[in-house]
């Protein structure tokens, strides 16, 4: 009877040590795939958050700067606009082919893209920025004059500019308004791909006594 008694206490015994070894080996595995589950969001979080980081300078410290703008004459009103704009500080790289500009009177409103048939390099100007052969007959569309571009980043069908370049956006505003009669209201935009937009914002004076007016 005692050696049937310690027989089975030995087989339970070895059945609670059995038991427990699988209750270990299944705490290991949810231990591992949980690991496996915090690793791979941990590594995803990660990579998520320098790619925000990274798109939130770049959308920060990138964009265009409107250095001035200047009309040109023709009868009562202005026929020619350019528009000088360079990075900001800090900016990376602007392709300005995929900028756009956003202009408006008021009464009007045009959205402008960027058009290669009408690019001046620094050599090609002549000392006359207003020859007609810098404005393309659109309204829809701009052209540009590089006047400062150290490493020839700018190009007719790539136009990057970057730190230390000066480019012109030239318009052609008498398609686009019918020409700009004197005390207008003019604003708008020039949008980069990525970062903050140059700001353009006048009143075209009340009387235009030079052929080369100065408008902001």
């Amino acid at each position: 009877m005692g050696k049937i008694c310690k027989k089975l206490k030995e087989n339970e015994v070895g059945s609670i040590g059995i038991g427990a070894m699988i209750v270990f080996i299944a705490m290991v595995l949810v231990a591992g795939i949980a690991a496996s589950v915090l690793i791979q969001t941990s590594t995803k979080l990660e990579s998520q958050a320098m790619k925000s980081g990274q798109e939130t300078i770049a959308e920060v410290s990138t964009g265009i700067a409107v250095e001035e703008i200047e009309g040109h004459k023709s009868g009562t009103t202005l026929n020619y606009m350019v528009i000088s704009v360079r990075p900001r500080a800090g900016s990376s790289n602007v392709d300005l082919s995929e900028a756009v500009v956003e202009l408006s009177d008021s009464s009007t409103k045009n959205l402008l893209t960027y058009n290669s048939s009408t690019f001046t390099d620094t050599s090609g100007i002549n000392g006359d920025i207003f020859a007609a052969g810098n404005f393309i007959a659109s309204a829809v569309q701009f052209g540009l004059i590089v006047l400062e571009d150290a490493d020839g980043s700018c190009t007719y069908t790539n136009p990057v500019i970057n730190r230390g370049d000066h480019v012109l956006i030239t318009i052609n505003v008498s398609t686009a308004f019918g020409g700009l009669a004197t005390r207008t209201d003019i604003f708008g935009l020039v949008i980069p791909e990525e970062g903050s937009p140059g700001v353009i914002s006048f009143t075209t004076p009340a009387a235009y006594p030079d052929t080369v007016i100065e408008l902001q």
